[in-house]
């Protein structure tokens, strides 16, 4: 398989709530990773919070762009009890489904024109080809809502995100008023002629 590969369960999945069926299977990175992803609902909160627990200080504040020592329950059940018509938090897990270690959340502006992507993964699963398959992921589901343009405000520090983001054909805009942040921006037309 080239690149990233959605393939359904052979086996169903009970605990699987029909939320999003057509975005609920197996990925396999590049490198052969395969893992599952489904998107987020209400029941995963408290799992979630255990993933979170494990993400280390540093992917902590480049995920929520500030110095957290722990996610509060409100940013919790942002992630899992949401609106659906502009929100999507896919989590990751590997085959096993035993525990999260990635989540990959899009949220649209009202009128699905623009959307913003946060992504965030444990350290021994970073390397593998996770990060850059559950964007290929999110971006083909904003294509499949309409979205046109996806981005994500980034941390100036956090160079291998921005290196991840520009290799997949996002651009680099000043974030304004905040030199120690960048904007990252994708055309989603654009990158569907690039890769996906």
């Amino acid at each position: 398989m080239s690149g990233a590969e959605l393939t359904l369960p052979t086996d169903p999945q009970p605990n699987v709530a029909p939320v999003a069926p057509d975005w609920t299977g197996y990925l396999t990175t590049r490198s052969g990773f395969e893992f599952f992803t489904r998107p987020a609902r209400p029941a995963d909160e408290h799992q979630l919070g255990l993933f979170f627990e494990k993400v280390t200080a540093e992917d902590l504040r480049f995920r929520f762009l500030s110095s957290v020592g722990r996610i509060s329950r409100d940013q919790l059940e942002a992630m899992t009890a949401y609106d659906r018509r502009t929100t999507e938090n896919f989590l990751a897990y590997d085959k096993d489904h035993m525990s999260i270690f990635a989540t990959a959340m899009l949220a649209a502006d009202s009128k699905l024109e623009t959307a913003e992507i946060a992504i965030a993964i444990l350290p021994d699963y970073k390397n593998r080809g996770a990060s850059w398959t559950l964007l290929e992921h999110i971006a083909r589901f904003a294509r499949s809502r309409g979205i046109a343009t996806i981005e994500s405000i980034e941390s100036r520090d956090n160079h291998a995100a921005i290196e991840l983001e520009r290799d997949m054909g996002f651009r680099a805009i000043e974030y304004p008023g905040d030199s120690s942040l960048v904007i990252v921006r994708a055309d989603l037309a654009g990158m569907a002629s690039r890769r996906l």
